[in-house]
């Protein structure tokens, strides 16, 4: 699941840039106000128009991952169980079972209805609540089309692998063969999701409260500087016994800094929001090693050191380090296990108070990850200079941490060649 999640995030990423760039240029006068004379006149005359394209993204943000979701979880199932189970079916059996969430319910006299109630405040129409789109398919609905997706998907494959399908001869057309193995896992699904509905209606709640009980409570950990510190040491320790602790880590929180990118777009200030991680905190990499590469590679005195550096250089400036930690190594190495920690932590500390206490704007905007420092913070932030200064700042800091380390580190790699090559003489002499 957890890798069908990590999925479903990164085949979002494309649509939610998109739609964000469109928000970046909107906001453009907030940031450069004489530039509001012209954007009044010309652009602004057509916003109702572009702004589509962050509406039918940021706005349905729920149903893009429901469907990734649906559609990676089944492959995966499939490979790995080897079951005869199409990502086709499965994003559009999850979307199916999430459609039957949306709609708001009341139980009344015996009765269960679907909600109309239309005023100044609210707009709901036949159980349909509506804002700039449908607002259940917003990042409100998140966490629900993940769960439904789950839940479309395990039914699909209980009924696989119980054989609850309908085969058609090997002469039938593919794609009319794959719409009837669906049938079955349909229905079962549409029970299934009717039994929850009716159930919880009856009990004056629905299910996109109950799923926000446990789900908010995680939001809310991850919005706190301390939930932010946990999350930086788990990512750093997975990644210290050799496991990738980003892919892990954040792959479970994309759909919270998701959510919480929307949410600074209508207003917030949510530090943790869309790509904090890469615009402020692991600045070259895991780690944030970015000052780090380019000392070792022109000032370390270890030739390995130096080597490691100049390889790393260049994809360290685009957030990739894998050269570093495997070939500096950071992986089980004591030496550096310390600022290998503390520098992320550090780094997001003063990054995640710059945006509490209103030094900085929050990040409205999803940019590619690889985006060099102060480039994604300055982009991110819809253009506040100030971020990207924050940005350069959490890379200096992470370098202070590193230096008596990376020194110690290097004198001793130093000593060692410098033994080997007394070896080597020794040997050449006998």
């Amino acid at each position: 699941m957890v890798r069908g999640i990590m999925g479903a995030g990164i085949a979002t990423i494309p649509f939610t840039i998109v739609g964000l760039m469109f928000l970046v240029f909107n906001v453009l006068p907030l940031t450069f106000p004489f530039l509001e004379g012209f954007f009044n006149a010309t652009f602004f005359r057509f916003s109702d128009l572009y702004m589509l394209a962050n509406m039918a993204t940021m706005g349905l943000l729920a149903l893009y991952f429901n469907i990734s979701l649906g559609y990676e979880y089944s492959r995966i199932i499939a490979g790995d169980e080897k079951l005869e189970m199409s990502g086709l079916n499965g994003a559009l059996l999850s979307m199916f079972a999430f459609f039957m969430t949306i709609p708001e319910l009341v139980f009344q006299d015996g009765v269960i209805s679907r909600v109309t109630e239309v005023t100044e405040e609210v707009t709901i129409v036949n159980g349909w609540r509506m804002g700039d789109a449908v607002e259940r398919l917003g990042t409100v609905g998140i966490f629900t089309g993940i769960v439904m997706a789950v839940i479309a998907v395990n039914l699909y494959k209980m009924c696989v692998k119980r054989n609850w399908i309908i085969k058609l001869p090997e002469e039938v057309p593919s794609g009319v063969a794959r719409a009837f193995t669906a049938l079955i896992p349909a229905f079962v699904v549409a029970f299934a999701v009717l039994l929850i509905n009716g159930v919880l209606a009856v009990l004056n709640t629905n299910i996109f409260d109950i799923i926000q009980v446990p789900f908010g409570f995680v939001t809310n950990m991850t919005n706190s500087w301390l939930g932010v510190m946990v999350i930086y040491f788990l990512v750093h320790a997975l990644w210290l016994v050799g496991i990738h602790g980003a892919n892990i880590i954040f792959s479970l929180i994309t759909p919270i800094t998701l959510a919480n990118l929307a949410a600074n777009a209508e207003g917030a200030a949510i530090p943790l929001a869309g790509e904090f991680n890469n615009a402020y905190v692991t600045l070259g990499g895991s780690g944030g090693t970015l000052l780090l590469t380019f000392f070792i590679a022109f000032l370390a005195r270890s030739e390995q050191l130096k080597a490691v550096g100049k390889a790393a250089m260049i994809p360290a400036i685009f957030n990739i380090n894998e050269p570093i930690i495997f070939g500096l190594p950071m992986i089980y190495n004591p030496y550096l296990a310390i600022p290998f920690f503390l520098a992320p932590m550090v780094s997001a500390t003063i990054a995640y108070f710059s945006i509490t206490l209103g030094w900085i704007n929050p990040i409205i905007a999803l940019l590619p990850w690889p985006s060099p420092v102060g480039i994604g913070a300055f982009i991110g932030t819809g253009g506040d200079w100030r971020a990207a200064v924050v940005s350069l700042i959490c890379a200096a800091a992470a370098f202070v941490i590193y230096y008596p380390f990376i020194r110690a580190y290097d004198r001793k790699l130093m000593e060692q060649e410098q033994s080997n090559v007394s070896a080597d003489n020794t040997d050449a002499v006998t």
